[in-house]
């Protein structure tokens, strides 16, 4: 019978570590840069970067991502659609239509800009796509938005080497108040607006128009929790300044806003919710003489963009 290798107390060759101790104890190289750690901001950050580069979409990875297709319906809002530069796919016109000034207008807006295709169709069809809205003949097919990611903002900023400059919507439903913001962060140098994926206003063909086109350079970004992504905002080194009727602060006395900064707005009847509000930095009130109670989120935006802007310059 053999004995156990291991009691054994001859000399000679004995079970042991095949030399994995030695090679533990061996270093394992210099740490790589933040760029090329698996799932660093830093490394997101400059995926985001390259997609843009090639370009690809930047829709997010939790986010961002694609809004659904969306139907503009009868003649004065298909002709107004058309004539602020809404994105569109494809414009019906029913059969036989009666052809007034306005149906005439949206043809000819839709062969210049190119790119909308013209379909005829009967009248059934068109009350079957719209579920039997009174589309007057027309119907224009808005594509899907595509949202960035929230970290897309910050690495915007950072390659053209400026402080992020950042709207935050909290509740806002109305999506012409969300074109408003779009329009004020364009005007004011900003980096993008930050919109939840639930319960908040979307890039609908109503937002796009109240943005005047600035929506076409000016990305939205989609959080699927708010607070968490004002978060990641902190931990990237931007101050969240949160705008409330009961701020400690005024918008003119507040330093954070000439350094990187996320500016949280409200819906007008709540203001923020109770988590946002906890996670900013900063609480802002903008003085109102006038005695006004509030203002609605495209006012506001603009108020205290154009103090950032005025700091930075």
């Amino acid at each position: 019978m053999s004995k156990d290798r291991r009691a054994s107390s001859k000399k000679g060759a004995q079970v042991g570590s095949g030399g994995q101790r030695r090679r533990g104890l061996e270093g394992k190289g210099p740490t790589p840069p933040a760029e090329m750690r698996k799932g660093h901001a830093k490394q997101r950050a400059a995926n985001a970067k390259a997609r843009r580069a090639q370009g690809r979409p930047t829709t997010a990875r939790r986010g961002g991502g694609r809004s659904t297709s969306e139907l503009v319906v009868g003649r004065n809002p298909v002709v107004e659609a058309l004539r602020e530069g809404v994105p569109a796919r494809t414009l019906y016109v029913q059969q036989f239509i009666d052809n007034d000034e306005r149906v005439r207008e949206a043809l000819q807006l839709a062969a210049e800009r190119g790119g909308i295709n013209l379909m005829e169709a009967p009248r059934p069809e068109l009350d079957r796509m719209t579920n039997g809205l009174n589309h007057q003949g027309l119907v224009l097919q808005v594509p899907p938005y595509e949202y960035a990611h929230p970290e897309d903002l910050v690495a915007d900023a950072a390659d053209a080497g400026e402080d992020p400059l950042v709207v935050a919507l909290d509740g806002v439903t109305d999506p012409r108040n969300l074109g408003a913001v779009v329009r004020s962060v364009s005007a004011f140098g900003g980096h993008g607006v930050l919109v939840p994926e639930r319960r908040a206003a979307g890039m609908t063909a109503g937002a796009w128009k109240t943005s005047a086109g600035t929506a076409a350079r000016t990305p939205v970004a989609r959080a699927t929790n708010l607070t968490r992504a004002l978060e990641q905002y902190k931990k990237a080194g931007l101050a969240v300044v949160g705008l409330a009727a009961d701020g400690e602060h005024e918008i003119g006395d507040l330093e954070a806003l000439s350094g990187p900064v996320v500016i949280v707005v409200g819906s007008e009847g709540k203001g923020l919710s109770r988590l946002v509000g906890e996670t900013c930095d900063f609480r802002v009130r903008i003085p109102m003489p006038g005695g006004a109670e509030s203002l609605n989120a495209g006012v506001a935006a603009g108020i205290v963009l154009y103090e950032a802007a005025r700091r930075r310059a």
